[in-house]
């Protein structure tokens, strides 16, 4: 099972970002789209989504892994709300889709499941979490960044390394978020077209950016 995610880390066709500041989350994403890692089908795809009024998440892996997914852990959730009678921590809900990942790849089926998820979210107290799901189930509490398992991932954790900062603010997280998703655009070919960016913060859940890479050709 190891081995067959270390094998679909760079065809999972995505650059993810999140970035603790301490004034909140930053996460982001490129809007590139494959088939199979070699068709490019979509230009301007959503990788990070709200899902509900205090949650982002950010997929890698199989298009439709990730939006059934997201779709079950917003219904799941939201009956764990009206049961309980409060809302779900960050907490909870990264363990919900945790757990999720965890049953489906060990379901047996000729396609299998792969999907790997950031979770960032505001807790009732105001405090911002983000939390990194494996496709195996496995979860992490981000103190820092990751880049989940996207393709991406090697050349945005190199980056990072050497220009993360502790206590860095919001707009510096959102600057080096982009800059993330452009360095690993310019070597991943799964990653590019764009780069969405989303903050979390006390004041709430806001998408700040939405850039769109435009193909121009110039003469030498």
């Amino acid at each position: 099972m190891d081995k067959d995610i270390k094998n679909n880390i760079l065809h999972s066709g995505t650059s993810l970002v999140g970035i603790v500041c301490k004034d909140g989350i930053v996460m982001a994403g490129d809007k590139k789209s494959t088939l199979g890692g070699q068709i490019v089908y979509e230009k301007d795809a959503e990788k990070v989504v709200q899902i509900n009024e205090y949650l982002v998440t950010s997929g890698t892996g199989s298009s439709s892994d990730i939006d059934m997914m997201r779709r079950l852990a917003a219904a799941q959730l939201a009956l764990k709300k009206f049961r309980d009678k409060k809302r779900p921590t960050v907490k909870e809900a990264a363990n919900l889709i945790a757990t999720i990942a965890y049953q489906n790849i060990r379901q047996p089926s000729m396609i299998p499941f792969m999907a790997g998820t950031m979770v960032g979210g505001l807790d009732e107290d105001g405090e911002a979490k983000l939390y990194s799901v494996g496709p195996d189930g496995s979860i992490v509490h981000v103190k820092k960044f990751d880049a989940n398992f996207s393709s991406g991932m090697p050349y945005i954790l190199g980056l990072l390394e050497r220009q993360f900062k502790e206590n860095m603010t919001i707009e510096e997280g959102i600057k080096l978020a982009i800059e993330s998703i452009k360095s690993s655009s310019e070597r991943d070919t799964a990653s590019g077209y764009g780069v969405d960016v989303f903050t979390i913060t006390k004041e709430g859940i806001k998408k700040v950016s939405n850039l769109k890479a435009e193909a121009s050709y110039t003469e030498q």
